[in-house]
């Protein structure tokens, strides 16, 4: 891999990351940085970024992802738990799956075009867009059999606020985790590529 393939794809993965992560936060409790959350929400509605980066709006968009791969990578996995990685592996399940259905791919772009455009016009309050995002998740990857069982506080789970932004999240890692795979990541290269996958997390989170 070049040196840019590498930083790509540490970028995206650390998108699909900080998603799952902050699924986790939300789903025990109820809370979660906006500075995290805002720039994943943002991506969904970034279709023709010309970099990997500018899909976040920058660097610190993915500060705490590529923390988490510092952490993962390097060893000290101890304030992640099983949950996240958990979550991360059914997010690239889902995405292959989404891969081979170019309909319901056709149908997520098209209704995030719409609702893009209701943002650019209506609202700068990226929470309030959420709820779309959602229903969006749940007419589309929802459908199939396959569905990520997210464990968590019943009173959060229960919060018709915090339900939809874990969709939202979800449907943004789904984002990251295409992007990752656009760039030639693979499962495999986190075992076998690990080293580098870490040695670029940690470049970039220098640069910050």
């Amino acid at each position: 891999m070049t040196t840019n393939s590498i930083r790509s794809q540490t970028i995206a993965l650390a998108g699909l990351l900080q998603s799952v992560c902050l699924v986790d936060q939300i789903a025990r409790t109820g809370e979660y940085a906006p500075e995290s959350f805002n720039p994943l929400i943002n991506s969904l509605f970034e279709f023709d970024a010309a970099s990997a980066e500018d899909v976040f709006g920058g660097l610190h968009g993915v500060k705490q992802g590529l923390t988490v791969i510092n952490d993962l990578f390097g060893g000290d996995s101890e304030g992640h738990n099983k949950a996240v990685i958990r979550y991360a592996l059914g997010l690239l399940i889902l995405e292959k799956k989404l891969s081979r259905d170019q309909k319901i791919m056709a149908t997520i772009h098209s209704r995030l075009e719409h609702t893009s455009l209701k943002v650019e016009h209506f609202t700068s309050n990226v929470g309030s867009t959420a709820s779309s995002i959602a229903a969006i998740y749940q007419d589309t990857v929802s459908t199939f059999k396959y569905r990520i069982q997210i464990n968590g506080s019943m009173q959060q789970l229960q919060n018709s606020a915090n339900a939809d932004n874990i969709r939202a999240l979800l449907l943004a890692g789904i984002r990251s985790t295409v992007m990752w795979r656009q760039m030639g990541g693979r499962r495999w290269q986190l075992v076998l590529r690990h080293r580098a996958i870490l040695s670029m997390a940690r470049d970039l989170l220098q640069d910050l």
